[in-house]
């Protein structure tokens, strides 16, 4: 029942309402329980309240007292102000604010407030200027005006002061005194307060440490209910049947991989038997598959659709783009089209007729009628763009295949195990033989011309160069960052002016992006300004130069995804780190870049260094942040982990805790 309440929309609560409802959207509050889990992102320390009779110029107070008097004055100048005389029988002191006469009907004499703020000097004496107010109620404690006050995420027309108002309203009627649905043998165990205590004391703590224990209650609660449905999901994966074991003749594999035009890294040989070993199973696989940019993904997903051919299967490979899906494509083509095997491509531009042994097209080939019946692999491309539900909704439709799921992105291991704990994984970690790395530089902006003369002799070579902006339009309030648009202009009038120069940005029509992809591709245009739209599908190997404007603003792990879009070919390519920033930290960091050429490595170091929120740049890749928990708390996540296994073996379908159940199921959270 107390569920069915937490779950009301957030309209129907008391005093809220549909314009409340609207503005509470923006900060994706739409339940009571939303609501509820709306934390605070820090706290104004205010302390105990002090005496008029002690207060300083200069000092940071918080005062409870009586008003004496109130008025408005208009000075000279036109401005408006509002006085008022407070009294709390120790002494008196004058206190203003500009512009606010509506005060004077608020703030009656005889009303006792508390108010905080500086005490500043006005008119030659001490004077609270502009202080907060609140009304004092007999047996009520301030929550605005003094101790420890909650600031929170705001929006327009939604303050923290409203905010606590309505969160303090909510709380004290203590509609969920009794809610827990966290086993209280697991409370005991981990040290862990109740649910409304822990909810008390995040909203409004009577001291830090209060607060810090119900932060960790709650990130311990964040991370085991995700834990909780990728395990449920994994076990009922585990005890499924009904894929077709894709049985393997090793000579005719041996054959296959000794007539590639390359040498399998031993990276890639190791995933391919961890691959091999489920495909050979009537469990359906469920694996996936991670690897930088060029590490030979795509040539094990080839190897891996051949046995599935052989075996008299079909193969169905979904990429999220176009670009991508054209891509893998061309790639099977050339691998697979020798050994007679049919490959048919499925895009908004070219959908091919007639019966194929494998089927490569956008993710929305889960929805198509041409969607094959005796599918036994499907591969997926970028797990994180197609998660829980697109399997869930191929398997309601009888699909029982194979599941090989790939990952450009690195994703460190405690993110993995947090967001895709249900998947078994195999890590591709070293490059190609024979490739070469990626020079990389750290270019500060005294040398800028220097690189601009580098990339004139490169383009003289015949040698073509991107250039990323993180912004498509110039910003005022990031003045200093160039922007796509501005940055060519600049470059196609006056640094490169007999020289091609391309544009390309996310706010394009798909046909204009194409246009100029394909122009760029066939050596048309010999510089590329875009955004970070680059950084996944687009394969130049005649890209020799990739130069990356305020390259302080993205991520390790996502500055190495964009750099490897050059170095595809065989000559040698570089990376141009642009940074007009002087802080040591953060030059640092980038030349973390120049010394390591593995995107694993590199996710992990900036993950240490910056924390989950500013590892891939902003929403780039669809990957979820955690509200409360840490992704670098390697201990809690190895500790929640244990604890949803051990539940779930002793009670696979939470019998003894409904409660728990019932928000598992409410709350499963994919990466999608």
């Amino acid at each position: 029942m107390q569920q069915k309440i937490l779950s009301s929309p957030i309209g129907k609560i008391e005093s809220i309402g549909p314009a409340y409802s609207h503005r509470l959207s923006k900060l994706n509050i739409y339940t009571l329980e939303d609501l509820l889990y709306h934390f605070p992102n820090r706290y104004d320390i205010l302390g105990h309240v002090s005496k008029l009779n002690s207060l300083n110029i200069g000092d940071k107070v918080s005062v409870e007292a009586s008003i004496w008097q109130i008025k408005n004055i208009r000075t000279k100048y036109g401005k408006l102000l509002t006085f008022a005389t407070i009294n709390d029988e120790t002494s008196s002191i004058e206190c203003v604010w500009f512009n606010q006469p509506y005060l004077t009907k608020s703030l009656k004499p005889g009303t006792k407030i508390g108010l905080s703020g500086k005490v500043g000097n006005f008119n030659n004496k001490p004077t609270l200027i502009s202080p907060d107010y609140e009304y004092i109620h007999p047996g009520r404690k301030p929550i605005h005006t003094s101790g420890i006050v909650p600031i929170y995420p705001e929006t327009k027309g939604v303050s923290s002061k409203w905010l606590r108002n309505k969160l303090r309203s909510l709380l004290d009627r203590q509609d969920f005194l009794d809610y827990e649905f966290l086993p209280d043998q697991l409370l005991k165990k981990n040290r862990l307060p109740k649910w409304y205590k822990s909810l008390c004391d995040i909203h409004f703590p009577t001291n830090s440490k209060s607060e810090k224990i119900a932060r960790e209650r709650f990130a311990f609660e964040e991370l085991f209910l995700l834990q909780l449905s990728a395990q449920k999901r994994k076990n009922e994966w585990n005890e499924s049947k009904g894929a077709t074991p894709l049985t393997t003749d090793q000579e005719d594999i041996i054959d296959f991989i000794s007539n590639l035009p390359f040498e399998l890294t031993k990276a890639q040989n190791r995933v391919l038997k961890e691959i091999i070993t489920d495909l050979n199973k009537d469990k359906p696989m469920n694996r996936l598959l991670q690897g930088d940019v060029g590490s030979g993904k795509t040539v094990v997903a080839a190897i891996a659709s051949y046995i599935a051919v052989r075996n008299g299967s079909q193969v169905v490979l979904m990429a999220p783009t176009e670009i991508l899906a054209n891509q893998h494509y061309k790639t099977l083509l050339t691998l697979l089209k020798p050994y007679g095997i049919n490959i048919g491509l499925w895009t908004a531009t070219k959908k091919s007729k007639g019966e194929y042994n494998i089927y490569v097209g956008t993710h929305a080939l889960i929805t198509s009628k041409e969607f094959p019946k005796n599918t036994g692999l499907i591969i997926v491309d970028e797990q994180h763009k197609f998660g829980v539900e697109q399997r869930a909704q191929l398997r309601s439709r009888g699909v029982s295949s194979h599941f090989l799921t790939m990952s450009a992105t690195p994703i460190p291991r405690t993110m993995a195990l947090t967001l895709y704990g249900d998947l078994d994984l195999s890590i591709i970690d070293e490059l190609p033989i024979g490739r070469k790395e990626i020079k990389t530089y750290v270019v500060p902006k005294q040398k800028r011309n220097k690189a601009y003369d580098f990339i004139k002799e490169q383009i003289l070579k015949g040698k073509q160069i991107f250039i990323i902006c993180p912004l498509i339009d110039p910003s005022e309030t990031l003045a200093s960052v160039r922007s796509a648009k501005e940055e060519w202009k600049k470059l196609d009038n006056e640094i490169f002016p007999d020289v091609n120069v391309g544009l390309l940005h996310g706010r394009m029509k798909s046909k204009e992006k194409d246009d100029v992809l394909n122009k760029f591709k066939a050596g048309k245009s010999s510089i590329l300004v875009s955004t970070p739209i680059v950084e996944v599908g687009i394969d130049v190997p005649n890209a020799s130069v990739m130069m990356i404007e305020a390259s302080e603003r993205f991520g390790l792990a996502q500055l190495h995804q964009i750099r490897g879009r050059v170095g595809r070919g065989e000559s040698q390519s570089y990376c141009f780190l642009f940074t007009e920033s002087e802080n040591k930290d953060i030059t640092n960091r980038l030349k973390l870049m120049e010394k390591s050429q593995l995107g694993l490595q590199l996710a992990e170091l900036d993950l240490k260094m910056r924390g989950p929120g500013q590892l891939y740049g902003t929403a780039q890749h669809g990957l979820p942040s955690l509200k409360v928990a840490d992704f670098r708390d390697t201990k809690l996540i190895y500790r929640v982990r244990d604890e949803a296994i051990k539940i779930l073996d002793n009670d696979p379908l939470l019998k003894s805790s409904p409660r728990l159940r019932e928000k598992m199921l409410k709350n499963i959270v994919t990466p999608d």
